[in-house]
């Protein structure tokens, strides 16, 4: 069974940055792509980006795309996302999934990942 760890989570001002890691052990040969998705207080769990897992290519939520960068590294069965220029509207839990071509989670989650940002 495939669990999924996230990490690299903490306070931070806005402005800032921050890496998380999402550790995959399980079997990722049928996997076609990993995303990350977050839930702010109040809302429903969204979309922020997502990669390819064989070819690399990427997509990411209007809100984030010119400061999130997704990348995984097949190797280390390890998605990641570097956020930068974070802003208080990103404060949440982060939480990382396998997802089909209709970015439909496939898996159980993980317990996340705090993200806080202070203005």
């Amino acid at each position: 069974q495939v669990q999924l760890v996230e990490s690299g989570g903490g306070l931070v001002q806005a402005g800032g940055s921050l890496r998380l890691s999402c550790a995959i052990s399980g079997p990722t040969d049928t996997v076609n792509g990993m995303a990350w998705f977050r839930q702010i207080p109040g809302k429903d769990r969204e979309f922020v980006a997502r990669v390819l897992w064989k070819y690399g290519s990427t997509r990411y939520t209007d809100s984030v795309k010119t400061r999130f960068t997704i990348s995984r590294d097949n190797a280390k069965n390890t998605a990641y996302l570097q956020m930068n220029r974070l802003k208080p509207e990103d404060t949440g839990v982060y939480y990382c999934n396998a997802v089909d071509s209709s970015l439909t989670p496939l898996w159980s989650w993980g317990q996340g990942t705090q993200v806080t940002v202070s203005p």
